[in-house]
Order: structure tokens, then C-alpha cells, then sequence
């Protein structure tokens, strides 16, 4: 019998979550956790991945806009961040109904110093994911494997 790797809970329906796990699994004193929760900010998913001629970043960031992005290179920090407000309103007599909804994030990935061509950047966001190119120099690449001759 081939088993994977399972997080037990320990009770006698694993598929099910302990409430008392949740509970007492948290670290209430993570700040960084409560601000995300209570500030409306999103943490999407992101995928980086390394070629020998690129940097490939992906944002999954469905429902999102491509103008309600903004990408930055500030010296060799690269810094994607979104904001969007919506709001909806419904008038049905005397009684007015407004909602309001508000997204934003930010994440920042360092580059390597001089390995990169900032001017060279390109983004596409389609089917709600956000794909950014980094090319890299001549000098990052990775070079073949060169072959000496013996005399």
C-alpha cells in the first residue's frame, strides 16, 4: 500500500479539521497575519522561475484589470503591486443599498545587481494571471561547457 504524506489531526475523521486545531494551530501574536486579514489586502500566488536567458514571474490575481496594476524597478528590487476599488449601489424605493470592496497588494523580489535588463521588462496579464520577463545580461547567463585539449 502506497501512502503519501498526511497531516493527521489526530482525530477519527482526518479529512475533517479539528476545530480546536485552528484554534490553538495559529500564532495570534503573527501581526503580520492580522494586518493582512483586517487591512483587505490579498497575498497572491506567485511563481518564479529561473531560465538561462530570463526571470519568469507569475501572479495568479484573477478578477483583476491590466490597468489595475504597477510595476516597478527601483535599482535592482522589482516591486509589483495592485489596488482596486469597487462599489455598487441599488436604490429600491426609500431604502438606498451601497458595498463597497477594496483589494490591494504589494510584493517586492531583489534581482541580482547588474545581472538584469531593466529596460527590457515585459508584462501580459491574461486569464487572470500576470506574467513579467526579466531578461538577464550576457554576463548572468549561464555558459556551455568548454572542452580542452590536451597536448
Amino acid at each position: 500500500m502506497n501512502k503519501g504524506l498526511v497531516k493527521s489531526n489526530g482525530s477519527l475523521f482526518p479529512a475533517i479539521p479539528s476545530l480546536l486545531d485552528d484554534f490553538f494551530g495559529r500564532n495570534w501574536l503573527d501581526s503580520t497575519v492580522a494586518n493582512w486579514r483586517t487591512s483587505g489586502a490579498t497575498m497572491p500566488a506567485v511563481n518564479v522561475q529561473e531560465t538561462n536567458d530570463d526571470y519568469q514571474i507569475e501572479v495568479a490575481a484573477p478578477g483583476m484589470k491590466r490597468d489595475d496594476f504597477k510595476i516597478e524597478l527601483d535599482n535592482n528590487v522589482i516591486t509589483i503591486s495592485s489596488q482596486r476599488e469597487d462599489s455598487h449601489e441599488e436604490k429600491d424605493g426609500n431604502y438606498t443599498r451601497r458595498e463597497f470592496s477594496y483589494q490591494s497588494f504589494q510584493r517586492s523580489f531583489t534581482l541580482p545587481q547588474n545581472g538584469v535588463k531593466g529596460e527590457e521588462i515585459k508584462a501580459r496579464y491574461v486569464d487572470g494571471i500576470l506574467r513579467i520577463t526579466v531578461p538577464k545580461t550576457e554576463d548572468a547567463r549561464k555558459k556551455p561547457a568548454k572542452q580542452i585539449a590536451v597536448a
